[in-house]
């Protein structure tokens, strides 16, 4: 254990024991959390880097979207938000 930890759970230690329960509770949420976070992005490399490979291939194959036109296309029922060519 590290003296900086050490002396933070020396701090804890004098805390009253509900308080002391809510940053355990805090500690062990984090950890979790931390597991989980570590997990997802362990089991997702893969699929990351086959989506990195084709976007790309469209992009040297000039099969890509910049974003102005696809936000155009996707507005373009309402108004577009970027470009203004559909105000009334």
């Amino acid at each position: 254990m590290t003296k900086l930890l050490e002396r933070a759970f020396a701090e804890a230690a004098i805390l009253p024991e509900e308080e002391q329960d809510k940053l355990a509770r805090m500690l062990l949420e984090d950890f979790a959390a931390e597991e989980k976070w570590e997990g997802a992005f362990a089991n997702s490399q893969e699929k990351l880097a086959l989506l990195a490979d084709e976007a790309i291939a469209e992009f040297e194959n000039e099969n890509s979207e910049t974003i102005s036109k696809l936000m155009h296309v996707r507005s373009s029922k309402s108004g577009c938000e970027i470009c203004r060519l559909h105000e009334a």
